[in-house]
């Protein structure tokens, strides 16, 4: 099954679009800040995504009284962005998923930075919320129960379903390469507020576990327990987000590795129960032991696999062979609204 990624602005006031689309479409419900090539739109080249938004109306009685709420985007002209391109998208025979980005809001993590993620330097990570705080949960469970509200979906694809870590791919990013891997995951350890309470509830000191990353010698003991900590408000963000679902098939962004963060986090011990399908990030050439080591759980496993730069179009077949051969039974495919012409036909795999 092959699946193309898509932004609602990318299906709505082009009515090529059906033409270069797949059978199914995982199109964008809420999504975070971006700005987007839209290389074959017929009136437009470039949409700047200026906040996380919600693509579908922002009702006040689902939002009323909560400090973290979405806004509503004003670069599209449909109150109803989503709604409206996967009406049409399904009028046409297509499959729709929802695609919900939960804890990547920027705005958010800017004006309340009390729920974001912070490292142990006590700099916050202004683009991640953090789900050990019940607001969080709360924010997150909303968005995507907002998301789908009256609509006819095949499924729904959860991205940021746990927390993020250092790396961000924002813009004017300067921070490639400068750590290491073991250090990259020690400055993704979140210390906020909230999760520190979580540490003195398994009996450790904050300070000193604060102290022993900022030098960079945590013992495994403490990981160990930090990893739980963080593993259980991921496991209760999920439930809440699930809760609200209703029957829809879930397809959840996760990282074979436990410590992983990002917009696919470190699958915990009870997320694969939970859900239909993994996708996993496969975007370099060379993936297949995320998905060998994803399959193995007994999920059906989505390769996420770009086709855009620096992907080479000669590379993409080799590379979905091989990703299929380790076990991937899906594919999902980045991104039908930004490849340029002479791109489009590698969605046809």
């Amino acid at each position: 099954m092959v699946s193309g990624h898509a932004f609602p602005w990318d299906v709505l006031g082009d009515p090529g679009f059906l033409d270069r689309a797949p059978q199914r479409v995982t199109l964008a419900a809420a999504y975070h800040s971006t700005r987007a090539a839209t290389p074959l739109h017929p009136a437009r080249r470039i949409v700047d995504a200026r906040w996380a938004a919600l693509y579908r109306p922002v009702r006040s009685p689902a939002w009323e009284g909560r400090q973290l709420r979405p806004l509503a985007p004003n670069w599209v002209s449909h109150a109803d962005a989503f709604g409206t391109a996967a009406r049409l998208l399904k009028r046409a025979g297509r499959q729709v998923s929802a695609w919900i980005v939960l804890t990547h809001n920027t705005r958010l993590g800017t004006a309340r930075p009390d729920v974001a993620v912070v490292n142990c330097f006590g700099e916050p990570y202004p683009y991640a919320l953090c789900p050990a705080h019940p607001e969080v949960r709360d924010y997150a469970a909303t968005l995507a129960a907002e998301a789908v509200l009256d609509l006819d979906l095949d499924g729904v694809s959860l991205e940021a379903c746990g927390q993020l870590g250092v790396n961000h791919l924002g813009h004017h990013e300067k921070t490639d390469g400068a750590w290491t891997p073991a250090e990259a995951r020690l400055l993704s350890i979140c210390c906020c507020t909230a999760c520190r309470r979580g540490w003195v509830a398994q009996g450790l000191d904050p300070a000193s576990v604060a102290a022993a990353l900022r030098a960079g010698n945590p013992s495994d003991e403490v990981l160990a327990v930090l990893l739980g900590v963080r593993h259980r408000n991921t496991d209760l963000l999920r439930a809440q987000v699930l809760a609200g679902l209703g029957d829809l098939p879930v397809t959840l962004h996760a990282h074979p590795d436990p410590w992983a963060t990002g917009p696919s986090p470190g699958l915990t011990a009870t997320a694969v129960a939970e859900v239909d399908a993994l996708l996993v990030p496969c975007w370099p050439v060379g993936s297949e032991q995320l998905v060998r080591a994803a399959a193995e759980h007994g999920k059906p496993v989505d390769a996420y696999v770009t086709l855009l730069h620096p992907m080479e179009p000669d590379a993409v077949g080799p590379h979905v062979t091989a990703l299929q051969a380790a076990g991937a039974s899906r594919l999902s495919l980045y991104h039908l609204g930004l490849a340029p012409a002479w791109r489009q036909d590698l969605f046809t795999l």
